[in-house]
């Protein structure tokens, strides 16, 4: 690595950080992907036929994406040049792809490392399109944000996408193990400290590691630290939360998949996961309401009035107040018995309304208020149900020449239950009646 710090301008014995100190020498050094490096993996197999195409990594921050690609490189003999979206523009692009297409006229290949490719926009993407088909450069670009909403569709169809996983609390042991051994000597942690520097690092090995050399310094005394000590020393990695990106997505949906699935628990896991990666609670508390509509519905409609209530609340309570009531609404939602039937029913109804156009209703069930209208029939056959036996009177409501639905099927859960229970005896007494 000394050819980064000398063209930095510092020299080889100048300091290092940890984390680069220990920046794997080879592939087989690398920790927590063996999914893709091991031989039945996408790397391994590339490797091991010689032939290596572009890439596109998508991983979370810390997890060794720099690191393979460098090493990529090193196993295939092609130039590593490296550039990042966030400080190169179009100059920068057009000034790496000269220089590989010197490479290449030399019998030099290039392997194009791009760090958080997507912050290119699409026009600058399809910059790079070109140069990879030739292949003057083999492409490896790296991001945090999905590939399938991110990258430009033609460069993607161009490339191999390799998700990299968060590093195991058992990747991350290795590497605090490793450090220690370079720094011959233990860590000042006892067993629970230890645990709570890996949870600190929420699987961000490039992180942890520089808190592990935090931590190598706070002990002079060389007395174990425990982990409030280590916790009032050192500050835990943000939550990766992104509250316009996938990440948003990702984490609203196993919300209401935690509601829909009747786990209180998760469901408050998740609450409590988005509130603290700073996501706005009030459009949370849409979300609650709109789960109360879809997945409870008629089997307790007390949870869409508890849902509206917790909303209202947070309104005028703000946070953190506020956040309780979200908290009580989910666990209601997530305790309640569960129907999408009136969803389902309002989904086949839409569909109906639009396939049968501007069909009238019936003339029995339409007022009257003129003599001309009475003489046109409108009104006329009309039966009151109030005052037909048992309150029903089995007409048709639907337009004429339509063929009755049934878009509402209650699944019989909750209060449901008696509700298919009215419904069934209706339609017997429809069928009775010769409606």
């Amino acid at each position: 690595m000394s050819d980064l710090f000398s063209a930095s301008g510092m020299a080889d014995e100048a300091p290092r950080p940890l984390a680069d100190r220990l920046r794997p020498q080879t592939l087989s050094e690398v920790v927590g992907q063996d999914h893709l490096l091991g031989p039945d993996g996408a790397l391994g197999r590339m490797l091991k036929t010689g032939r290596l195409g572009s890439i596109i990594f998508w991983g979370p921050p810390g997890v060794g994406k720099t690191t393979i690609a460098r090493l990529l490189a090193k196993e295939t003999d092609l130039e590593f040049e490296a550039i990042s979206a966030v400080f190169s523009g179009v100059k920068d692009l057009r000034a790496a792809f000269d220089r590989a297409e010197n490479r290449r006229g030399m019998g030099k290949g290039t392997l194009l490392f791009v760090d958080e490719i997507h912050r290119f926009n699409r026009a600058q993407q399809d910059g790079f399109l070109p140069f990879v088909e030739a292949g003057v450069v083999t492409l490896v670009g790296a991001t945090t944000e999905n590939p399938s909403f991110e990258i430009n569709g033609a460069l993607l169809s161009r490339c191999a996408v390799l998700t990299l996983k968060r590093l195991t609390p058992e990747a991350l042991e290795e590497l605090l193990q490793r450090a220690e051994a370079l720094e011959k000597r233990k860590l000042p942690l006892d067993a629970r400290a230890r645990e709570a520097l890996i949870d600190m690092a929420d699987g961000d090995g490039r992180y942890m590691l520089n808190l592990a050399e935090q931590a190598f310094t706070l002990a002079d005394d060389g007395k174990q630290l425990t982990a409030e000590q280590l916790s009032n020393a050192l500050q835990k990695r943000a939550p990766a939360y992104d509250k316009d990106r996938e990440e948003h997505y990702n984490l609203i949906s196993a919300l209401h998949k935690s509601v829909r699935g009747s786990d209180p628990d998760a469901a408050l896991y998740w609450l409590a996961r988005m509130i603290t990666g700073g996501e706005d609670p009030l459009y949370l508390a849409r979300r609650i309401v709109r789960m109360a509509s879809e997945d409870i519905g008629l089997a307790d409609p007390t949870s869409l009035m508890i849902a509206a209530e917790a909303a209202r609340t947070y309104e005028r309570l703000g946070s953190p107040e506020g956040e309780l009531a979200l908290a009580h609404a989910v666990v209601h939602l997530a305790t309640a018995p569960k129907s999408n039937a009136v969803y389902v029913a309002w989904k086949s109804a839409q569909r109906s309304a639009k396939e049968t156009g501007s069909l009238m209703p019936p003339k029995h069930i339409l007022n009257a208020p003129t003599a001309f209208m009475k003489e046109e029939g409108y009104g006329k056959g009309y039966n009151y149900d109030h005052d037909a036996e048992e309150g029903f009177s089995g007409q048709n409501y639907f337009p004429d020449g339509m063929k009755r639905e049934a878009f509402y099927q209650p699944k019989g859960e909750g209060r449901e239950g008696p509700i298919a229970e009215r419904l069934k005896k209706w339609a017997e007494l429809r069928r009775q009646k010769g409606s």
